[in-house]
C-alpha cells in the first residue's frame, strides 16, 4: 500500500493532491475535491496557483499546499 506524503520541498502534480483512484496502486486524496472545484478554486483564489514547469507540465509548490492543508493564508 502505498501512502502519500509531502517532500518537505519541491512540486507536486494535480493527482497527488486530488488523488486518482485509478492509479495502481490509488493515490488517496490529500484535499478530497474534483478537478473541476479545485480548478474552479484556483481561478477564484482559494486554491493556490500552480507553477509551469514546462509547456505541458504544471504543479504546485509543497509550501503551498502545506500552507493550505494548515489552514494559512
Amino acid at each position: 500500500m502505498r501512502i502519500t506524503t509531502l517532500p518537505e520541498t519541491g512540486f507536486v502534480r494535480l493527482r497527488n493532491i486530488i488523488g486518482d483512484p485509478k492509479a495502481d496502486p490509488p493515490i488517496p486524496p490529500l484535499i478530497p475535491v474534483s478537478r473541476s472545484s479545485w480548478l474552479a478554486g484556483v481561478a477564484s483564489g482559494r486554491y493556490p496557483k500552480p507553477v509551469k514547469l514546462g509547456p505541458r507540465t504544471t504543479a504546485w509548490r509543497v509550501s503551498d499546499i502545506r500552507a493550505l492543508i494548515d489552514g494559512q493564508p
